[in-house]
């Protein structure tokens, strides 16, 4: 018998032995493994949730309600912030590497016994996802809240079998070698997962979509809402480090369609909410969360007004306007493209407009800086350009000080810095807010390491 990893990261590297490299959409290769497996992925309910910015917030608001409700559950969500282990939780916590390790050898062993796949092998995400998906089987939750990777219609995640509701964010330009170069063939590409006779709601963000969301649900068959016809948002608070409001359902049509359970909500359906997630964008990725909570009552009657309130109080989502309680305060945000960057822009001007903010950023080339770094200048009083250490896809800073100059950032204030600990140390001198952004993986190294960054800062 194969013995356990000894660590999630001898786990990520054998899965990244077993895949082929890249990414590479297509079906082909883990329709095939999931077969190989006995089809884990028809086994249990699922919600999908698929878009451009604000996957894993709606994810988290998502599965925390219902698991207030009293459910089991499972939330799988990608990248990780700090380690592998935070892709799946079971009902908030996450599985021992004895349960990873069981079924990363089934697909080792699916792979080494199927000629095709030996010779053609699913990419790292292909194969994360499909073990993922035996361990939801094993685990016979009641359901798993699954993020979609970078796509939708050709994302790995599509092959889900038992599908009751998609949920779609946002949808900015971001992944254009795989996805389309207009905002349009992207959004395609998102909307093409919704199911047949099965509940879609969009976000309606940006507001030309809700269109082409309507007819491609249409084509499908699938029963499209919006979140600007099922709700109103009422009351906005964002204070004392919590961000509240009132959410009012505007349909009693949906209440009928919720049947004997109605009982379980007053009778306009306004629920007030308050999260610990304090960026503005968090209300959108909220609203959509109880919007979609909402239509599934029938199907889980457990869901009442009191634990989707419980439910948003409760949800966390590191890295995304993430406050860290330091003198000056320190926001950590994952915002990688213009769509997000926007967001985080929108919120740094609601919560500490007329303060003197630096950022630190650093990004991979891969990316659209250039609209990000002009964006940040609106809203930024100085930039602080870095690398994302142990990352061959990051961008040099020189490369983004350069860009910068030549979108409207003044030489004076810019600074290079390779390494963002020393950065978020230099800033921290000369501003009243410090905001670090532009990757994921920055934010990932950066909250590996607030320890001994808080230390560094105090001292």
């Amino acid at each position: 018998m194969k013995r356990p990893f000894s660590t999630f990261e001898d786990l990520e590297d054998f899965f990244s032995r077993l895949a082929s490299p890249g990414i590479r959409p297509g079906l082909e290769r883990i329709a095939r493994l999931l077969k190989q497996l006995g089809n884990p992925e028809k086994r249990f309910s699922a919600i999908h949730i698929v878009g451009t910015n604000g996957k894993g917030s709606t994810a988290a608001f998502t599965e925390r309600i219902l698991r207030e409700s009293g459910y089991t559950t499972a939330l799988y969500t990608s990248p990780h912030l700090e380690s592998p282990a935070e892709r799946l939780l079971f009902s908030g916590v996450p599985l021992s590497l004895e349960e990873w390790s069981a079924c990363a050898f089934e697909v080792e062993d699916a792979l080494n016994d199927d000629p095709t796949l030996r010779e053609d092998p699913p990419t790292f995400f292909e194969i994360v996802t499909a073990t993922a998906f035996l361990l939801c089987e094993h685990r016979d939750v009641d359901i798993a809240v699954v993020e979609a990777g970078l796509g939708g219609r050709l994302d790995a995640t599509n092959l889900l079998g038992n599908i009751c509701l998609t949920l779609i964010t946002s949808i900015s330009m971001d992944h254009m070698d795989f996805l389309g170069d207009t905002l349009e063939s992207i959004a395609g590409e998102k909307f093409a997962v919704m199911r047949t006779r099965t509940p879609a709601v969009f976000s309606g963000t940006p507001a030309q979509l809700v269109p082409l969301f309507r007819s491609t649900a249409n084509e499908l068959g699938a029963l499209p809402n919006t979140t600007a016809e099922l709700c109103s948002c009422e009351e906005i608070r964002n204070e004392s480090g919590r961000l509240s409001y009132v959410y009012r359902l505007l349909h009693p049509a949906l209440l009928s369609s919720i049947g004997g359970e109605a009982k379980s909500f007053d009778q306009n359906a306004v629920i007030p909410v308050s999260t610990s997630l304090r960026g503005m964008y968090q209300i959108e990725n909220s609203v959509l969360a109880i919007s979609g909570i909402l239509l599934l009552v029938s199907c889980f009657p457990k869901i009442t007004s009191d634990t989707i309130r419980r439910g948003i109080a409760a949800a966390r989502w590191p890295g995304r306007f993430e406050t860290i309680d330091s003198t000056p305060p320190l926001v950590l945000d994952g915002g990688h493209n213009p769509g997000g960057v926007e967001k985080l822009t929108e919120s740094l001007g609601a919560v500490y407009g007329g303060k003197k903010i630096g950022v630190v950023y650093g990004c991979m080339k891969d990316k659209a800086y250039p609209e990000c770094l002009e964006l940040l200048r609106k809203v930024c009083s100085s930039l602080y350009c870095v690398s994302v250490p142990e990352n061959p896809r990051a961008a040099q800073p020189e490369l983004l000080a350069e860009t910068a100059r030549s979108h409207g950032w003044k030489p004076e204030d810019i600074s290079v810095l390779h390494d963002p600990l020393e950065a978020i140390r230099v800033a921290s001198l000369s501003n009243e807010v410090v905001v670090c952004c532009g990757s994921l993986y920055l934010i990932g190294y950066v909250k590996s390491r607030l320890s001994f960054l808080k230390k560094e800062r105090n001292e």
